[in-house]
């Protein structure tokens, strides 16, 4: 009878191509992992890897295996989660996320994950989403939340959450009152995401197209640091409103009125299609309710916030 154990053994070195950090990865000994390969290759009458100096790669023979084991793989956990439920899911589950979804309902769904699988720990990796998608795509990661789809065809990619950029600003910057002109606003930087990213691309595109090539544009990689520049009054700033609640609310920082109109940030939850945790498809699942319960309740504080403000004026 074929061990189980080799079997997951022999996808996670098809995956690594490496028997040493295959070894790490289940800690034992690369001995032992080489001797789990030699019985599955036995027990199948086949060779299933050949060794090169670096790596090993997969035979056609084991090309062809790999697609059952990961499918066996991922029928086993569904039946763990079926029959043995929530409290049979032990270890640790990987999830990268970008920093405006820590920003927003992130907690929320660590929250709901104790609560759900009290005996699974998290390790949650907090980085851009060219960093996050190279964690996946290496599996260092068992999730990660992105700024767009992925197009890598061995992950599924679904929509998540998305998120409207705005213009702000403090009160008392000097902008005079109601709609404002990008010239008005380029009199003093614009902080937004890092250079390169797509909100930073799409203020620089408007700056540009509208005559103002030597306005500055201040990128910064930290919300915080984004949101204290404004909060001193460096410059406006181009965020999700969702990351600016509480500064809009005790008024530190209002919405500016500018004409041109910014894209949303769209989010993606990304995990491998034949995945040996069904628990990624779960807590995909719950991202996805979690992040739409949230959406729905902001836009209801928003629309009572600015009655509150009608109603002084």
């Amino acid at each position: 009878m074929i061990d189980l154990r080799n079997i997951e053994t022999f996808v996670l070195v098809a995956r690594l191509g490496v028997f040493r950090r295959a070894a790490e990865e289940l800690n034992t000994t690369q001995p032992a992992i080489s001797a789990r390969i030699a019985l599955l290759e036995r027990d199948l009458g086949v060779k299933l890897f050949d060794r090169r100096p670096r790596r090993v790669a997969l035979t056609p023979s084991g090309v062809e295996l790999l697609g059952y084991a990961e499918r066996l793989l991922s029928l086993r956990s569904e039946m763990v989660q079926a029959i043995g439920g929530a409290t049979s899911y032990k270890g640790a589950l990987r999830i990268g996320v970008p920093e405006t979804i820590v920003h927003t309902w992130f907690a929320l769904l660590v929250e709901r994950i104790a609560e759900d699988f009290p005996s699974l720990t998290l390790d949650i990796e907090v980085d851009s989403t060219v960093n996050l998608r190279q964690a996946l795509a290496a599996e260092r990661l068992d999730i990660a939340i992105t700024h767009g789809p992925s197009m890598d065809g061995t992950l599924r990619s679904e929509l998540l959450c998305s998120f409207p950029l705005a213009w702000a600003g403090r009160a008392d910057l000097g902008f005079p009152d109601g709609p404002l002109s990008l010239a008005d606003l380029a009199r003093l930087p614009i902080v937004t995401f890092r250079r390169g990213s797509p909100p930073y691309a799409a203020v620089r595109g408007i700056l540009d197209s509208n005559g103002l090539i030597e306005a500055r544009i201040f990128g910064s990689s930290s919300i915080a640091g984004t949101v204290r520049m404004a909060i001193d009054g460096i410059g406006s700033c181009v965020l999700p409103p969702a990351v600016l609640q509480k500064e809009l609310q005790d008024g530190r920082l209002r919405l500016l009125q500018i004409e041109h109109a910014l894209p949303t940030l769209d989010f993606y939850v990304n995990f491998p299609r034949e995945s040996r945790l069904h628990l990624a498809r779960v807590v995909a699942d719950l991202a996805i309710l979690i992040s739409k319960a949230y959406l729905q309740d902001l836009k209801l504080r928003s629309k009572n916030f600015i009655s509150e403000i009608e109603t002084e004026d």
